[in-house]
């Protein structure tokens, strides 16, 4: 029996402990559980674990018993927009009929209608909603979150949404990171000449933000009809001379070459990907960027195509998946969703999506070294699910399995 001296907390008879531990993963256990399985926690970090059997367990209240459940490390949404004021529902009808969504943008909707009124929206109104997101994100397990600003487009819209992902850092029991993404699209009153905003960007607003320290990374949409491969290499490197770490949407809508800058400048994550080439993705691997793909947004705008994730993991880039939560192209906070059409659209099998929302996930944050698996010595972020095994997890979709969390060993409420 493994000795368990005065733990904080122990839980134990977990169906499945899934510990998306690569130490602990074989071909025929790709996720390296431990059936019936255990996990002792002490001062929020992971103390031991393994199977339930091979404990001896005090008699004491800080004992639960996860029968019935599975025990997943906690869930990583590695990229959302959850700032924003205004509401574009009538631009899902238009969609409907057959409206592309660029063709939207182009006539005065998507992004722009959302800058507009989140310019007019107060900080507290701004507060308030964001908030109720992330909590909604946390009902669904997601213990960490990433968080991107870019529905302002001007100095004080842009310090106003990172001002207020900075006090949801501060107050959520989640993780949240903070992304600056003032490169999300050519503001209107610089429709005319878009290089004079990049140099508002590069010479205003960076050097503003990484002097307040209000953003963890740099994002740009690097697309056709926003910013340019130049553009978006000229704002990525500005911001990691500020040091900052980069993000980029790219190839979302055409292959721009988005994906292959990132590979270039090391950017820890490039998101999107539907027209990625065979160079970019080689670009990626040799750069060490994590591909962040998103189902949901390809789902929610009809697109007659995914990511290639196959391709992608094949390569042996890492795979994470997110949520993409946003007014316009993915309007739903439920990553569990998301992991389910992941596997139906994307042909990922069940295990490379549980690993895409937590350890790849933790990778796209550079945030490995402390979670994303269940071992010892890393934080005891858990999400505890009804549901038999992890195929079920996805088998069963549309619902919330989520019956409990932990985030660094404190259970948390709703």
């Amino acid at each position: 029996m493994t000795p368990t001296p005065q733990p904080d907390l122990i839980l134990y008879n977990a169906e499945q402990l899934v510990t998306v531990d690569p130490a602990r993963m074989t071909p025929d256990n790709p996720l390296g559980v431990i059936p019936k399985g255990a996990l002792v926690i002490k001062d929020g970090c992971i103390t031991a674990l393994g199977g339930t059997c091979d404990f001896d367990l005090p008699d004491t209240t800080n004992t639960i018993d996860c029968t019935g459940q599975i025990l997943l490390p906690g869930l990583i949404d590695s990229h959302t927009h959850p700032v924003f004021a205004g509401d574009r529902s009538d631009e899902f009808e238009k969609r409907l009929q057959g409206t592309s969504y660029l063709a939207i943008a182009q006539a005065g909707g998507g992004i722009k209608k959302t800058v507009a009124a989140t310019r007019k929206a107060s900080e507290l109104e701004l507060y308030i909603s964001a908030k109720r997101r992330l909590e909604t994100m946390l009902s669904f397990g997601v213990t960490t979150v990433e968080t991107k600003s870019g529905y302002g487009l001007d100095s004080n819209s842009e310090e106003k949404s990172l001002r207020v992902l900075q006090k949801l850092k501060r107050e959520l029991p989640q993780t949240v990171c903070v992304t600056y993404m003032g490169a999300h699209d050519i503001p209107i009153e610089y429709k005319d000449h878009p290089d004079s905003y990049v140099d508002l960007l590069c010479h205003d607003q960076l050097p503003k933000i990484a002097e307040q320290k209000l953003a963890d990374f740099c994002d740009v949409f690097c697309e056709t009809g926003y910013f340019s491969v130049a553009q978006s290499r000229r704002i990525l490197e500005t911001a990691r001379t500020l040091g900052m770490k980069l993000k980029i949407h790219a190839e979302e809508f055409t292959d721009l070459g988005g994906a292959q800058l990132a590979g270039e400048l090391g950017a820890v994550s490039a998101d999107h990907l539907l027209h990625i080439s065979d160079d970019s993705i080689q670009a990626m691997k040799q750069g060490g960027t994590v591909a962040t793909l998103l189902p949901g947004t390809a789902f929610y705008l009809k697109l007659p195509h995914y990511a290639p994730a196959r391709k992608l993991l094949d390569a042996g880039i890492p795979v994470a998946l997110a949520t993409d939560f946003n007014p316009g192209s993915c309007m739903s906070e439920n990553i569990q969703l998301i992991m389910t059409l992941a596997c139906l659209n994307m042909n990922m099998t069940p295990a490379e999506v549980i690993q895409g929302v937590t350890l790849n996930g933790a990778k796209a944050l550079d945030l490995h070294h402390d979670r994303g698996s269940l071992e010892v010595g890393k934080r005891a972020d858990l999400a505890c699910f009804n549901a038999s095994s992890y195929n079920e997890l996805l088998y069963h979709f549309g619902v919330n399995h989520l019956t409990s969390v932990y985030i660094q060993g404190r259970p948390i409420s709703f």
